[in-house]
């Protein structure tokens, strides 16, 4: 089967990820969960040389001195993934993320109600979660709503490049780590001389690029980031932890000034309907919880975004038990 051919039949079988392995048959991931294709599907072979058209001649040098590379792709009349492909005991192997061709609205991806107050403000809002949980997908609606309520100019910094947002009422730039620039810190350096109102940081994943989003945050710009991380108070102590022990007391002063809010995510699935639904804890960054954050008591979060309802605040059980009450019924 081609690639091209795989691909059709993942899609058509509501898959979110085609997991390829040489000398094995594929398997798709749907609703959460990791299967074989249906119909079963010969073992594949030849992985690599089915990516190689869809490869610059610069990824394919990244291909061959790194043995693994992450790029975006798209077949005509398929739709568009993000790709890892890499090395493996047994060969060649590679993961395709599907990406919507649509971008989702903050309405349609559940999106808690304080979300478009928190976007009016500067400082550093942090989406969080475990890979897979849509974090991307939530950045995607986060600009997509800027681009249809503000007049600014928004830049992108991401590996790869997954939704293809046109420019509507935002200048909207989108920048490609390894494709447009050496990596996201170098990105993000440049993005402070080309005249942002919005920086999306598509991973913080290094002290220089964490140290260059809190400037960016405190000098008046909005920057949206996500993180690896299960929860709020997991996502500060991240941060805190990546500087040395002699900085943290300052990086969490300076955290606390620039944070806005944390949205901390994970997906469900919704056995009825067939498909995941986004559930998200939503800490603010309230006076409280801008002094818990500067104390390093970040113990007290939870404790915190329980009772912190009338900023918009929930926990992940709380978000859970609201779910459960309303879509599980549906």
């Amino acid at each position: 089967m081609h690639l091209e051919d795989l691909l059709k039949h993942a899609i058509a079988r509501g898959a979110s990820d085609i997991h390829l392995c040489e000398g094995r048959p594929p398997r798709i991931r749907v609703v959460g969960r990791l299967c074989p294709l249906d119909p079963p599907t010969p073992a594949m072979y030849g992985i690599l040389c089915a990516f190689t058209p869809y490869m610059s001649p610069s990824l394919q040098a990244r291909w061959a001195e790194g043995l693994e590379i992450d790029f975006s792709l798209a077949v005509a009349e398929i739709g568009r993934f993000r790709a890892n492909v890499f090395l493996t005991r047994e060969g060649p192997a590679a993961v395709l993320r599907h990406i919507r061709d649509s971008i989702a609205t903050l309405t349609e991806i559940k999106a808690p109600q304080v979300m478009p107050d928190l976007l009016r403000q500067v400082g550093l809002l942090l989406v969080t979660g475990p890979t897979g949980s849509g974090k991307s997908t939530t950045l995607a609606a986060l600009v997509q709503h800027l681009n249809q309520n503000t007049q600014q100019h928004i830049i992108t910094l991401e590996d790869p490049i997954e939704c293809l947002h046109t420019s509507w009422q935002c200048q909207v730039t989108q920048r490609e780590v390894g494709l447009h620039s050496q990596s996201f810190a170098h990105a993000l350096r440049a993005a402070l001389r080309q005249d942002p109102d919005v920086i999306l940081v598509g991973e913080l994943r290094d002290l220089e690029t964490i140290r260059l989003a809190l400037t960016a945050a405190e000098t008046g710009h909005l920057v949206l980031a996500s993180l690896h991380t299960r929860s709020a108070a997991t996502s500060i102590e991240r941060i805190v932890d990546v500087f040395d022990s002699a900085e943290k007391s300052l990086v969490r002063a300076q955290l606390s000034d620039a944070l806005i809010g944390v949205v901390s995510q994970r997906l469900y699935p919704l056995p009825q309907q067939n498909r995941q639904q986004a559930v998200f804890e939503v800490m603010v960054a309230t006076p409280a919880i801008r002094h818990l954050i500067r104390d390093g008591k970040t113990s007290q979060i939870l404790n915190a975004i329980q009772t912190g309802a009338a900023h918009g605040m929930q926990t992940m059980s709380q978000a859970l038990t609201t779910m459960q009450k309303t879509w599980l019924t549906v």
